[in-house]
């Protein structure tokens, strides 16, 4: 039996059919719900096997980027939240999702740390980027034997936190932005724009929870599951010739479902 993703979705939600479509190409059956639902009770937490919070600019960003859309989170569901946890599901968020996953205490961060704050050159960047797995703890990169290309689209993606000395030291870096030479080879970006587009610090584009099951990250994955979404469609540029699809992230994301 395929196992069902939840996707809520919140005013301002708009990359929630994009993370449907690469949940169901990885095996899975994705739900898109209105909060309204979860909020009524017609749906909920404890009837899905993953939860994955989409992209988007919910609530417009009101207050801070995926402020609104955490308190919700946690206000609202957190019980159900902590139950997914302890039931050891797999949990995705990416963009204002993992800014909502941050403000809903699900990941490294919270109200008082600003650890998704705005880009260093102080303007909305989209533009591709290439990623590299850097945890052996998330269940959610373990699939990745190779680098990934993925866009990233947003304001506020700049990882900071006094605490990234101790994410490292607990194996909590999930994805880190990288470079790739005519070689194949890779190198961190060194926290250089544009291959590290946000200034984060030790390049850092995702983490995960101590659990491993809880992955946030700035770009978007979800936007590069087929090779045609790539811009590049296979030409040999900088050593990644039809290279960078984003489909196995996915993939054990859902695997792990099985394992548990």
């Amino acid at each position: 039996m395929k196992p069902k993703v939840l996707i809520p979705v919140a005013l301002g939600t708009n990359r929630d059919g994009d993370l449907a479509d690469a949940f169901a190409l990885a095996g899975a059956d994705p739900r898109q719900v209105p909060l309204s639902a979860l909020r009524s009770g017609d749906v909920k937490m404890g009837d899905h096997q993953m939860l994955a919070v989409p992209g988007g600019f919910s609530y417009g960003d009101a207050l801070g980027a995926g402020r609104l859309l955490g308190l919700d989170l946690a206000g609202w569901f957190g019980d159900q939240l902590q139950e997914a946890v302890a039931a050891e599901k797999p949990i995705f968020g990416v963009c204002n999702g993992f800014q909502a996953l941050v403000r809903a205490g699900l990941l490294p961060g919270g109200e008082d740390e600003a650890v998704l704050s705005g880009n260093t050159g102080a303007r909305f960047e989209c533009r591709w980027v290439t990623l590299e797995a850097s945890s052996m703890k998330s269940v959610w990169v373990n699939g990745l034997d190779e680098p990934i290309r993925c866009p990233v689209a947003h304001g506020e993606g700049r990882y900071v936190s006094d605490d990234v000395d101790q994410l490292q030291l607990d194996d909590q870096v999930a994805l880190r932005y990288v470079s790739v030479d005519d070689a194949g080879e890779t190198t961190l970006a060194g926290e250089t724009f544009p291959t590290n587009p946000n200034g984060s610090t030790d390049d850092i584009a995702g983490i995960c929870d101590a659990s491993g099951l809880v992955l946030g990250l700035m770009p978007h994955p979800e936007n590069h599951v087929r090779n045609r979404q790539d811009p590049l469609r296979g030409r040999d540029v900088a050593g990644l010739p039809n290279r960078g699809n984003c489909l196995a992230l996915f993939q054990s994301g859902v695997a792990a479902v099985a394992e548990a």
